[in-house]
């Protein structure tokens, strides 16, 4: 696999929960690091994800924002 993200995070896949049209994937990372990924139904069945399967998050973003907490 090669794509053009540079933010690829190698993890396993630990839970998977399906809703009418998409799905949320948790991917742990390691040292307690967890993603949770939304994608559809159709692309979980199509990757033959399940819990322990071995994936990458892929992080494409073209903004970072900023926040700060103001009662600080």
């Amino acid at each position: 696999m090669k794509l053009s993200a540079r933010n690829q995070l190698k993890g396993t896949v630990v839970d998977i929960v399906k809703g009418a049209t998409t799905s949320h994937v948790k991917i742990d990372l390691g040292q307690g690091n967890i993603v949770t990924a939304s994608i559809t139904n159709e692309a979980v069945d199509e990757l033959g994800l399940k819990a322990g399967t071995p994936a990458y998050a892929v992080i494409k973003a073209s903004d970072v924002m900023v926040g700060v907490d103001l009662t600080a």
